[in-house]
């Protein structure tokens, strides 16, 4: 790379109707962007694609539908989604589709995440079995990849410090049928170790999100070229304690959504500085996707040539956002810590409900054997995978699925339960029509068919459509089916 020796340009004022419409060139030009212009090899290809809106992307759940269903699912509503090279789950779709409205994304059939964001999970060299951390997790999209490519069992810790982003994390993990994953809400850069060692550790850093201003544009006027000065002491703590939780052999990934060095590469080449001999950066690359290796001059400093092994993607060469990654392994001869205890839960009384919702629903009665079921809060019950093993520290947000609600008459399975276990049922079903469907998802009440009513008893039901699980309700004696779709993810209306 072409050492660069550009004087850091001001930040550009924009308007409030000028931040939200599509970005020029020549506001890039006048950006802090401008001092990459010696590290793009296509200036003008690289602006005119930040002006592009960024196409939406979603990947399918592998526990409930693969990419040739969901792609013929698409086709039938008239998207047109096409395959994405070098991810086998994805699929990218129109402009214009707002993937969070549609009926199968709140069935749990997709996840939108944008193409980039989707590599890390790629590039961990993931394997059921693995006991694995991602630290800065919420939304919670990488951590849904991670979840299913350890098969949906074992442990995963995904953590974050803000509470807030916590419960959109739970969210999405709950709506995807996720059940090997514990949450908790700490500072990653303290994290205790007490919790133990990991064999695979993400940390997708906090950062000045460069790379996603295609999806945000507003974000233009606020980039800030000391931005690495701000954030990068953060940025190494989270690595370095990552390298402190990592097990011998071990693996971590470290990325971000900029185009920085200062929070690429620096960080990267500052943790190798402190850990001589320990870390050695493995060769990253993505077949099928176009990138570059990392920077190895910046700003007058030489930087160690194994940098180029780091993985950059830029917007121009797939159409895609900006990222970055880098794979560090930890040496297999550093001393090793004990696996610590897990987290003590309550599973006194799980029998008796699990017996309960066999009855009710005409489950088989092994149904539960590869799950776990126990009390974390008052209000009922979560389901974990059988060998999931928290940590005792730091104290769990939640761990599993919360997915039997008990402290109501009757008890009532919760959206995401009835998501993971309602395609198995053989009673109280009721399979809608697409109107239904959209009242339903629009939490108003309406009339079951004559032939829906005749084969159903009254109470709670489990409702589907096209063979998919939507969500309960309840089957009424006055003969109108009310919907219990959960306010909180009535966004997915059609």
């Amino acid at each position: 790379m072409t050492l660069s020796t550009e004087t850091p340009p001001q930040r550009v004022r924009l308007s409030r109707s000028q931040a939200t419409a599509l970005i020029t060139p020549e506001q890039i030009a006048a950006s802090p962007l401008a001092r990459y212009r010696t590290l793009v090899d296509d200036w003008d290809a690289f602006a005119a694609a930040l002006g592009r809106p960024l196409p939406p992307c979603i990947w399918a759940n592998p526990t409930r539908i693969s990419v040739a269903e969901l792609a013929d699912l698409l086709a039938e509503q008239g998207l047109d989604a096409q395959p994405v090279p070098g991810l086998p789950a994805a699929l990218r779709l129109p402009e214009e589709t707002k993937a969070g409205r549609n009926w199968w994304y709140c069935a749990g059939l997709a996840h939108a995440q944008e193409e980039v964001s989707q590599l890390p999970a790629m590039l961990m060299d993931l394997a059921p079995g693995q006991r694995v951390l991602d630290l800065c997790a919420a939304p919670g999209g990488k951590t849904a990849q991670i979840a299913f490519a350890l098969g949906n069992r074992g442990t995963l810790v995904a953590n974050d410090i803000a509470h807030a982003r916590i419960k959109a994390l739970q969210g999405n993990l709950d709506r995807l049928g996720v059940v090997n994953v514990t949450t908790t809400c700490s500072d990653g850069a303290n994290w205790p170790s007490a919790s133990g060692q990991f064999d695979r550790i993400l940390v997708d850093a906090p950062c000045s999100s460069e790379g996603t201003l295609r999806r945000t544009p507003s974000l233009l006027p606020r980039l800030d070229p000391d931005s690495g000065l701000r954030l990068g002491p953060r940025q190494r703590a989270l690595l370095r304690k990552a390298v402190q939780r990592c097990r011998p052999g071990g693996r971590i990934l470290y990325s971000t959504c900029t185009f920085a060095p200062e929070e690429n590469e620096l960080v990267v080449a500052d943790i190798l500085a402190e850990h001589p001999g320990m870390l050695r950066l493995v060769p990253a690359a993505v077949p099928g996707f176009v990138a570059m290796p990392g920077v190895t001059h910046w700003n007058g400093r030489e930087l160690p040539p194994e940098l180029a092994h780091c993985l950059r993607i830029w917007p121009h060469h797939r159409d895609t956002g900006g990222f970055f990654m880098a794979i560090l392994e930890k040496d297999a001869g550093c001393p090793a810590e004990p696996t610590p205890e897990p987290a003590h839960l309550d599973d006194t009384d799980s029998v008796e409900w699990l017996a309960g919702l066999n009855d009710k629903y005409g489950l088989s009665g092994d149904y539960w054997t590869g799950y776990r079921a126990n009390r974390q809060t008052r209000r009922g019950l979560h389901l974990m995978a059988a060998d999931h093993a928290p940590p005792a520290v730091p104290l769990a947000e939640s761990s599993g699925l919360f997915f039997h609600r008990t402290n109501v008459r009757p008890p009532k399975p919760s959206t995401g339960g009835a998501l993971l276990f309602g395609r198995d049922i053989t009673r109280f079903g009721v399979s809608l029509n697409t109107q239904q469907r959209d009242r339903y998802l629009r939490r108003e009440t309406f009339d079951p068919t004559p032939e829906q009513r005749a084969a159903t008893p009254t109470g709670q039901i489990i409702l589907s459509y096209r063979g998919h699980v939507l969500g309960v309700g309840v089957l009424h004696r006055s003969g109108v089916i009310e919907s219990l779709f959960p306010s909180r993810w009535s966004g997915c209306a059609a």
